[in-house]
């Protein structure tokens, strides 16, 4: 990223160049908040929910244009079938009734993963939602569920392939296939926020990760809120972002 690129950048956003425009999260620990306090795994869900609120809240009040969930990926239905069904309970209950007041907040909802892995009232519930909220700016929240950032990559190859049957795959390349990934309208993650310990991105959004800060915090999700997010935002206005170029060039920026 050149000097001019950068300039661009800054002035055609809205957001302050210390806040992020794009942030993924990974919500980590509920199950382990549940078990220390000797509860279900299920509660420490429940408890996760009131988090995302909270910074669903905290994002808009701080100028931050898209937030990315990471629900449930594709790896997650190998754990427990009671503890699956009833997180696809949880999620068609918040589809339920979250989605009129995010609607009310100017928020637009999206569900970015393999949506026909869920149930029939779920996929109905994920379109209604998509519809009533698609032209709200407020903000783009965008839950991933039965996502995976590898499977995103191939299907977004077998896409580029349907769109140019003329092309062979020497032709493809990082700029075509853009277009064809997960959130291609929305600008690449600025910074990533792990919760609950764990410092690994899981699969998750491996492609627009590419330039993204690391934020790493033993905070357990259900523990998370607005002043755990604020120390994220904190600790990504000290980096400095150089895109391949030096430290100097980016200071003269």
């Amino acid at each position: 990223m050149n000097c001019l690129t950068h300039l661009t950048n800054q002035l055609v956003s809205n957001t302050a160049p210390h806040i992020p425009k794009h942030i993924g999260i990974i919500m980590d620990g509920n199950g382990r908040w549940a078990k220390k306090r000797f509860l279900p795994r299920y509660v420490g869900h429940q408890k996760g929910r009131s988090a995302v609120r909270k910074v669903i809240e905290a994002a808009m009040n701080r100028g931050v244009h898209a937030l990315t969930l990471f629900a449930f990926s594709t790896e997650n239905w190998r754990r427990p079938a009671d503890e699956v069904s009833k997180l696809m309970a949880m999620f068609l209950n918040a589809l339920q009734k979250e989605v009129d007041t995010l609607h009310q907040h100017n928020v637009r909802l999206r569900v970015i993963g393999d949506k026909s892995g869920f149930s029939p009232d779920i996929q109905s519930y994920i379109e209604r939602a998509e519809t009533l909220t698609q032209n709200n700016t407020a903000l783009h929240l965008t839950i991933a569920a039965n996502y995976g950032g590898r499977a995103d990559i191939v299907s977004a190859v077998q896409a580029w392939q349907l769109a140019h049957p003329e092309h062979t795959l020497d032709q493809l390349t990082p700029d075509s296939l853009q277009p064809f990934l997960s959130l291609a309208d929305l600008p690449e993650p600025d910074l990533l926020i792990r919760t609950g310990g764990e410092e690994r991105i899981s699969n998750f959004m491996i492609w627009q990760m590419a330039y993204a800060e690391f934020y790493f915090t033993p905070t357990l999700w259900p523990d998370f809120n607005e002043v755990e997010f604020d120390k994220a935002l904190a600790s990504f206005a000290k980096r400095q972002r150089r895109f391949g170029q030096t430290g100097e060039q980016v200071a003269q920026c």
